[in-house]
């Protein structure tokens, strides 16, 4: 991968360009507000809030929340209702079947999640508006602001679903994960330029500065060195023979990763943790005795959100991995119907249950990489009283958005190369080949 290179790539050159215009355009998007909102009520309630819930959700949304933009909901509704789709496939007879039929089932199971981004985005929109009238924060409070607000954020997420789609096909990269990466990445500089200034007013000593910025790179590393790392089961395929030729069997590696499910269970658990806090925060202050014990007990940085959120993160990294991303039975029928063998393991139902025991061993350390990157900074972030938020999720999202997007690229690099090999030596050819003499 090199500049020379990629300056050759024309049809990459491309694609990068057609990417980083829609992100702009998805950036721009933050910057328009929803209509009815009290400006100077909003940054003032989002300035008390930017070292709690506050800066969590405007960190996910890239600051849209902050400002209230066309596009506060971000991209989540959209994650959340493929998740569901994703794990009601697995479960359900006929979702499963539509899976199975190549293209068109395809179509109907993104019709599905279309749908359910939809219905997600007018519920969390609807209580947004209610939750921004309880707070103040509405010039003129009642039934056209809520539907003013529904009808913005929710065509602002599937307008966000649809650059998602376009990037995806027509770019580098997945579309949908670049949009959740800009969005942190641009919240990262004025994160970090408050959390020094604090530190030159005497808030925060050059200790716990330079403590912090060690430890951040330290777990950027940790997650970059876990992602990459693979459990290799043997693969060996037997000897066949197509009409008189007899081909040698070969030998194979099955290479399972230590974390399957990718940063799925993190941003799942996050949701349903971070759903009292925001209905709490958005209320006012208004809220009953029973929303008032839970947020003291479940509240960010208390032992039981702690020890909840590390528990969520462990089932769902167990449940997304065994029914989604890596289902040990297909595996085993397709190694069975590609006359694969795992050596010493007979093929179908004793190598699914061997895959099954390798699965949940690996996933031991799986789920415990996600859960000490996630808790860690949660923890650092109260003991030292950093005035930002940072989490382990956003760094998951980063870290893995960047290396997926540089192995893309690398593949393009590496498709383009080929090609022009193949252009030189067809070249080399015609160039070789001489006319036959004419016969008189």
């Amino acid at each position: 991968m090199s500049w020379a290179a990629l300056g050759k790539a024309t049809e990459l050159r491309q694609r990068i360009f057609f990417t980083v215009g829609l992100l702009i355009v998805y950036r721009l998007g933050t910057y328009i507000p929803v209509p009815g909102i009290d400006g100077q009520a909003l940054r003032d309630f989002m300035d008390q809030a930017a070292a709690g819930i506050g800066g969590i959700l405007t960190m996910f949304t890239g600051g849209a929340l902050g400002r209230m933009g066309i596009f506060a909901l971000g991209i989540m509704p959209y994650i959340s209702a493929s998740i569901i789709i994703q794990l009601m496939a697995s479960m359900v007879p006929a979702l499963e079947q539509l899976k199975k039929e190549g293209e068109q089932g395809r179509k109907k199971i993104n019709q599905y999640t279309r749908y359910g981004t939809v219905l997600l985005a007018t519920f969390q929109a609807y209580g947004l508006a209610v939750s921004l009238e309880a707070g103040n924060l509405a010039h003129d409070p009642g039934w056209f602001f809520r539907a003013a607000v529904v009808i913005t954020l929710v065509g602002g997420t599937m307008f966000l679903m649809w650059l998602g789609e376009q990037i995806t096909a027509r770019g580098v990269g997945n579309g949908i994960s670049l949009i959740i990466f800009v969005g942190i990445v641009a919240e990262i500089p004025a994160a970090l330029a408050r959390f020094l200034a604090s530190g030159r007013s005497g808030a925060v000593s050059p200790a716990v500065i330079i403590g912090v910025l060690v430890a951040m790179l330290l777990i950027v590393s940790f997650v970059v060195f876990m992602e990459r790392a693979l459990r290799k089961i043997h693969i060996q395929y037997p000897r066949r023979q197509v009409g008189m030729k007899v081909y040698d069997g070969g030998s194979s590696h099955l290479p399972i990763k230590v974390n399957p499910a990718g940063v799925i269970p993190a941003i799942f658990a996050s949701s349903l943790l971070l759903l009292p806090t925001t209905i709490a925060t958005f209320s006012g202050g208004n809220t009953g005795p029973v929303m008032s014990t839970i947020l003291a007990y479940f509240g960010p940085g208390q032992p039981l959100y702690l020890l909840f959120f590390a528990s969520m993160i462990v089932f769902f990294t167990y449940f997304y991995t065994e029914n989604v991303a890596f289902k040990t039975d297909e595996v085993a029928d397709n190694l069975k119907n590609q006359n694969g063998f795992v050596p010493g393991i007979r093929p179908g139902a004793r190598t699914a249950e061997y895959l099954d025991y390798v699965v949940r061993r690996i996933l031991v350390l799986g789920s415990a990489y996600l859960a000490a990157v996630c808790l860690f900074p949660e923890v650092l972030r109260n003991q030292f009283a950093i005035p930002f938020y940072f989490g382990g999720t956003s760094v998951l999202i980063v870290v893995s958005v960047t290396m997926d997007t540089i192995q893309q690229i690398q593949s393009h690099l590496l498709a383009h190369q080929y090609e022009g090999l193949i252009e030189r030596s067809q070249l080399r050819g015609k160039k070789r080949t001489r006319k036959a003499p004419a016969r008189r």
